[in-house]
């Protein structure tokens, strides 16, 4: 397919993603929703759905998916959507009592959903877990896991960061969703992580850096091919909230109501 379409279509499918986190959030009133986390991630996991990650309807071909920060569970759930696994009235009962969509991912392989998450720091084990395995069987896919810069703050993080290039695991790859922000405040002032990049590399990881918002670049990065056999991590640099004015850089979006007059003038930004 040409490059320039492939872009397009990545860059379609984001927006997408957006429209529907806003959707979902306003359904679910006053329940409430995490904004602010799953707006950061958007451009990642549109790249790795729309693009990258192979044979997504099929069973032990399918390349696997991770939310390890499972709070960001609108942006999972919105490409689930859009890749045709969860309906729009499933959509619509998020965070509604009996729904399957709960406000982090509870395991539901109906809907593509392989593993739930919620408590932070063990999506990384989890993904360690299936690499080994698809190694063993020689099932030959890869596995994807998406983790926070705040999760970082888990020593089970560190644990498994050093198991990964232990066993070789050159079909685990790692992205970072580093928005610089977490529940209660900035990760400089809770727990400085100062050079999360130096950080994972001496641990033994294949680590880049880039622009987690840049669409060119994402695919560019999932494009390399590397003989390595050391697990590969990306710490894509981000925006908390990015796509919509009253919500980028605004922690207050970590988890909040998007009223009528909010989704509103939202949808008109975005269009």
């Amino acid at each position: 397919m040409d490059q320039d379409q492939i872009l397009k279509d990545i860059k379609n499918f984001s927006k997408d993603v957006r429209k529907i986190i806003l959707r979902m959030s306003f359904k679910a009133g006053s329940a409430s929703a995490h904004v602010g986390g799953a707006l950061s991630m958007t451009d990642i996991i549109s790249v790795l759905f729309k693009y990258k990650m192979k044979n997504l309807n099929k069973d032990k071909e399918r390349d696997r998916f991770i939310l390890s920060k499972g709070h960001a569970c609108l942006a999972y759930y919105s490409a689930l959507h859009l890749i045709g696994k969860i309906s729009n009235n499933e959509l619509d009962t998020f965070e509604k009592d009996n729904s399957n969509l709960a406000g982090h991912p509870v395991k539901n392989p109906e809907l593509g959903i392989d593993f739930s998450n919620g408590s932070l720091g063990m999506g990384l084990s989890l993904g360690i877990g299936l690499s080994i395995s698809s190694k063993k069987k020689k099932e030959n896919f890869n596995v994807y896991v998406v983790l926070g810069d705040g999760e970082c703050n888990e020593g089970s993080v560190w644990e498994a960061a050093m198991s990964a290039p232990k066993f070789k695991l050159n079909n685990l790859n790692v992205i970072v969703d580093k928005n610089n922000f977490q529940q209660t405040g900035k990760n400089f002032d809770i727990m400085n992580l100062d050079n999360l990049s130096n950080k994972w590399k001496s641990f033994g990881w294949d680590v880049e850096e880039i622009d987690g918002h840049d669409i060119v670049k994402l695919k560019n990065y999932f494009d390399k091919k590397k003989d390595s056999e050391k697990p590969k991590l990306l710490v894509a640099n981000t925006i908390k909230g990015k796509g919509f004015s009253f919500t980028e850089n605004n922690n207050d979006w970590h988890h909040a109501i998007v009223t009528e007059k909010l989704y509103n003038e939202a949808m008109k930004e975005i269009k």
